[in-house]
């Protein structure tokens, strides 16, 4: 024993754990966090299978225990270790909190999983306001992240702080923070978007209409006192209202020790319009009001302009916010009553007319009709609803009347939650940006001091004041990092709307610039490539109870799983109308089946193998499950105290377009994989009707894992596709993860993309629209970066006036957004 030990002291102390027992493979370590916190136990395993060199984790949350298998020559103790204790440590930390001066209070204890907060931010003006944030708000040691994106005026905050305190933070910057999880706040800032678009414009054409006049009389030159004076009284409504949000904003930044694209605008404005005062009040000349009125003009209509734009980039998420109606019809007590949405409680019946807008999300109680369901799944068919069927807010109802049992209200809508997910993407950054940010972070400033630079160059080479001012103050002005700071966020905001357009809900941006580099795509059978609506075709008894006894027993035993197949037994119980039973014990072991006892028997209902390794000789039934597997059956064995008790043969037909959607991803250069847990003969069935010629059969989960990591291991990139609990390990290893929108909860919450619909040809879809965003997210950057290495040298070398420069910094900002909004032409 002692070769496979290590030299490590048994008990060694992490910072947030300890090593209790350790091999040459394995390692199982005591972390205080863990304990009694399944979630995070869970987020834990997943984070850790994501990682190469890791063969297999198991938490114990009640006893605050993982165990980890792996392999050391491709992740050596000491990096497995160091890595196991970072992620613990992101799991529940604290940080000093010197980090954050301004504290007033010490941070709280951290407890319990971190809260996260998703807010509209207000008051943003360029992408350096959403760095200055993101920088501030990591000083506070409750904060565990902060992502903030200009583009979509949005910050995702993640600690264990309350949102109220988030927004105080943000608020005592200057910007404006508040919530936006409910749809009817949501509306809210939509039409405060609306407000902001016509103070832009009202400035805007405030300032053009005025420096005009300012613009010619500075052209024409005249010496009389009476125009210069003229030119100052036109100046000052352009100067001090129109462009009072730069100089209060650059004050407000200036207070924290920081600098965006307003200081830079402040200081050139400001310089230009204060000269030229002194000037006129000394009586002399050299007056730079047209400067500062044409400075202020551009870069205000530059203003308007992106922000409209910016609006079109917001069509996706406005369109599904307004999927939602302000009023509901209630019945209570036989009386209707028309309320608003936020009176409506869960429970509530509702009654939806024909041509109206579900309200939120419930069950049909009552009432026959077709819904259209295109702007939540993509989906243009309307689906068939009836008694018993959910249905989602913001759907429209056809021709029946329908009432409806309120489930779920707010937040926690179907609705609602597919924005948060576009919200998440938006607010995410691509590894790309992650540079970008470091070059903005410092722009600025490097910007401030070439223009001090280039004045001090010029007077020192003997040029006029009013030249080497000019010149100083061109390349304040010409050097914007807003079009660099756009570039990246805003295709990302455009591609993650369009898809959601599509039924196509991104998680993050990282795996919208992944997906199109896929090579293959590994999907699991049932409820993925078939269509998840399994039948029992065959039910074959071999025990001495009656028929309707193993049907309880089954359908008892499944009651409690999400899986396909068990809605299946359990529906098929139904359909004959046997009486249910209670469940104790219940337990379901993902890829094998599931087990309990019931009204004293103990029951077992799952794969062959797995009942076989359990001690249950199944006799003769294997012989029939040949005849199934070799018809596409999936065959679902039961058994009962430890005998076999029956055999059921459950059928599920391929989706209508797999074979289309398997061909679609071949042109892609795709190599599409089956790996299920169902048996060689039934997937070998399916495969050859979708035209997949890879195929893993009785796959468990620790195989799918497998699986995965070996094809990346020869260097492939892949992306798996599943929709069970099962699925999940594989999901999360994967470089890009789909779920089926109709599948279970863990799959959804562990996947990158999810299909809402479950059309698995949406996955063709993804990895195009990651190819075109990827695609103009380097065209924008290619122009932001060129534009800023030519202009800045041409304005230190005197080729740009300030009113040059001021327009061209407009339009590059615009030509960013133009550009990004190609994404929507895809059709």
């Amino acid at each position: 024993m002692m070769d496979t030990q290590q030299m490590l002291a048994p008990h060694e102390k992490l910072a947030h754990g300890k090593v209790v027992h350790q091999l040459k493979r394995r390692i199982r370590v005591i972390a205080p966090v863990l304990r009694g916190d399944v979630e995070r136990a869970y987020i834990l395993e997943i984070l850790l299978q994501k990682r190469d060199g890791i063969i297999k984790v198991k938490t114990v949350p009640d006893i605050a225990s993982v165990v980890i298998h792996f392999d050391p020559e491709k992740l050596p103790k000491s990096r497995l270790l160091t890595l196991l204790d970072t992620l613990l440590g992101n799991l529940g930390k604290k940080k000093p909190l010197a980090l954050y001066e301004t504290a007033p209070n010490p941070a709280p204890a951290e407890t319990g999983r971190p809260l996260e907060h998703h807010l509209n931010v207000d008051g943003m003006t360029c992408a350096s306001c959403a760095l200055l944030i993101e920088m501030l708000l990591h000083r506070d040691p409750r904060i565990a992240s902060a992502t903030v994106n200009f583009a979509s005026e949005t910050a995702a905050v993640s600690g264990h702080i309350s949102q109220d305190a988030v927004c105080g933070l943000i608020n005592r910057m200057g910007y404006h923070a508040q919530s936006f999880d409910s749809l009817a706040q949501r509306k809210l800032l939509v039409e405060r978007e609306k407000k902001h678009l016509q103070t832009a414009r009202r400035r805007a054409i405030l300032a053009g209409a005025l420096s005009l006049p300012v613009m010619a009389i500075g052209m024409l030159a005249p010496a009389s006192r009476f125009w210069h004076w003229s030119q100052h009284l036109l100046a000052m409504p352009i100067v001090l209202w129109a462009g009072r949000p730069f100089f209060g904003k650059a004050y407000k930044l200036a207070k924290q020790g920081a600098t965006n694209m307003d200081t830079l605008i402040a200081l050139g404005v400001g310089s230009a319009y204060g000269y030229s005062v002194a000037s006129l009040l000394k009586g002399r000349s050299g007056l730079y009001f047209d400067s500062a009125t044409g400075i202020l003009t551009f870069v205000l209509l530059g203003r308007y302009l992106e922000e409209k734009a910016k609006g079109k980039a917001h069509e996706a998420i406005r369109a599904l916010v307004n999927l939602q109606p302000q009023n509901a019809t209630v019945l209570k007590g036989g009386i209707k009553a028309i309320v608003p949405l936020t009176e409506v409680q869960v429970g509530d019946i509702v009654l939806v007319r024909p041509g109206e807008r579900i309200p939120t999300d419930g069950t049909v109680i009552e009432g026959f009709s077709n819904v259209d369901e295109s702007m939540v799944t993509g989906e243009s068919l309307p689906i068939v609803k009836q008694t018993g069927d959910a249905i989602v807010g913001g759907c429209i109802n056809g021709n029946g009347l329908l009432k409806i049992e309120v489930n779920a209200i707010g937040p926690d809508t179907v609705l609602a939650n597919i924005i948060h997910m576009v919200d998440q993407a938006q607010s995410s950054k691509l590894p790309i940006q992650k540079s970008v940010d470091r070059i903005s972070s410092v722009f600025v400033p490097s910007v401030m001091a070439v223009s001090t630079l280039t004045f001090l160059s010029w007077m020192m080479l003997g040029a006029r004041f009013p030249a080497a001012f000019s010149n100083a103050v061109a390349v304040l002005l010409i050097a914007c990092p807003c079009s660099l700071g756009l570039a990246t966020p805003m295709a990302i905001m455009v591609g993650t709307g369009e898809s959601a357009r599509h039924g196509i809900y991104i998680r993050n941006g990282e795996s919208l610039e992944l997906a199109s580099k896929l090579t293959t795509i590994v999907f699991d059978k049932t409820g993925t490539i078939t269509e998840g609506k399994p039948e029992v075709t065959d039910f074959i008894a071999v025990s001495r109870l009656s028929e309707d006894r193993i049907l309880a027993l089954a359908a008892a035993a499944e009651s409690g799983s999400e899986h396909f197949l068990a809605k299946t037994i359990v529906a098929y119980a139904h359909e004959r109308q046997i009486a249910s039973l209670q469940v104790e014990e219940f337990a379901s072991i993902p890829g094998h089946g599931v087990h309990g006892l019931i009204d004293g028997s103990k029951v077992m209902l799952g794969n062959r193998r797995w009942l076989e390794e359990s001690g249950i000789d199944l006799g003769a039934l294997t012989t029939q499950e040949t005849t199934l597997s070799e018809q596409g059956k999936t065959p679902v064995y039961l058994g009962v105290d430890g005998s076999a008790a029956a055999l059921f043969g459950i059928a599920d037909r391929p989706r209508e377009n797999a074979g289309q959607a398997i061909e679609r991803l071949r042109k892609l250069g795709i190599e599409p994989m089956m790996v299920t847990g169902d048996t060689e003969q039934t997937a070998r069935y399916i495969a050859r009707q979708v035209g997949i010629e890879k195929v893993v059969a009785h796959a468990r989960p620790e195989r799918k894992l497998e699986i995965v990591r070996e094809l990346q291991s020869q260097g492939a990139r892949v992306g798996m596709i599943g929709d069970g609990i099962n699925d999940a390990p594989a999901i999360a290893a994967a470089d890009v993860s789909f779920a089926i929108g109709t599948g279970t909860d863990v799959a959804i919450e562990t996947a990158d993309l999810i299909l809402v619909s479950g059309d698995i040809g949406k996955v063709a879809e993804a990895m195009e629209l990651s190819g075109d965003t990827l695609r103009v997210i380097k065209q924008n950057l290619f122009w932001a970066l060129g534009y800023n290495t030519v202009a800045i040298p041409l304005a230190a070398l005197g080729k740009l006036n300030p009113m040059i420069a001021s327009a061209t910094m407009a339009f590059s900002s615009i030509s960013v957004v133009l550009n990004s909004l190609r994404l929507q032409r895809r059709g």
